[in-house]
């Protein structure tokens, strides 16, 4: 391998290279690799998930002095973010235990605004029903996401005959599939309708990107026209510049 590398120019990072054996697994961009009992199942590494839990306690420190409303808008892209990059392996289980640490430290932050109110009295105030479900963390205005509500959707397997610089329709059509999987309601029609390209540029958008990476754009400009025509997805880049050369109209980021 090292042979293969130099010819190209390259070397392997001795930091970063491991040898091991598949059923003790590896951690690589975030994911365990590993075989139980024969079957390889990838996950989010140990490390990954401190990381984000840290986040996400930072985040809520931070937070001490915000309303509820602001702490909320600020914890939900980091949820999504991080689900949508996890969603295609096996993560259900690691969804849940976050959502649960999240849940306790939600609790102390509240717990430490008031501390002179009742329990019922701090659960009447931040949580609410929602539906069918209880335990909301919400306001009238916004609710927090729960990372366990993100469907789990496998990684779609290559054609081992198909190559990226001539069988490009392949990695487009495929690119395209994985969006539409990914998304449902509202935002899968949308989605379809530009068939995954950008609205601006016309090339292909990478649903796996952050919500705020691929921002809804409403093509009248009136962002309270949520008619699955006037909505479009597109690069953050080509949202910045078509606002800088059309000031009069208005985008917005939607999180779907």
């Amino acid at each position: 391998m090292k042979n293969f590398l130099t010819n190209k120019g390259l070397e392997l990072s001795d930091e970063k290279t491991l040898i091991t054996h598949i059923d003790n697994g590896f951690d690589f961009l975030g994911w365990n690799f590993r075989k139980y009992k024969g079957k390889l199942l990838i996950k989010p590494s140990k490390k990954n998930i401190q990381k984000v839990t840290e986040k996400i306690s930072n985040t809520i420190k931070d937070g001490k002095s915000w309303t509820q409303e602001v702490l909320i808008d600020t914890l939900n892209p980091i949820i999504t973010g991080w689900s949508n990059y996890h969603q295609g392996v096996v993560s259900k289980e690691t969804f849940h235990l976050i959502d649960y640490k999240l849940w306790n430290i939600l609790w102390k932050w509240a717990k430490r605004r008031h501390p002179m109110k009742s329990r019922t009295w701090i659960v009447d105030k931040y949580w609410h029903t929602k539906g069918t479900r209880k335990w909301v963390f919400s306001t009238t205005r916004n609710q927090l996401k729960l990372l366990s509500d993100k469907r789990i959707v496998r990684h779609t397997k290559l054609s081992l005959d198909k190559n990226p610089y001539t069988d490009k329709e392949y990695f487009v059509e495929r690119k395209f599939n994985q969006g539409a999987s990914k998304l449902s309601g509202m935002f899968k029609k949308v989605w379809i309708n530009q068939k995954g390209k950008c609205h601006i540029c016309n090339l292909p958008i990478d649903i796996s990107a952050d919500a705020e990476e691929r921002p809804l754009h409403h093509k009248n400009g009136n962002h309270k026209d949520y008619i699955v025509s006037n909505l479009a997805y597109v690069h953050v880049h080509c949202h910045r510049q078509h606002h800088a050369t059309n000031p009069k109209t208005i985008t917005v980021a939607c999180k779907g």
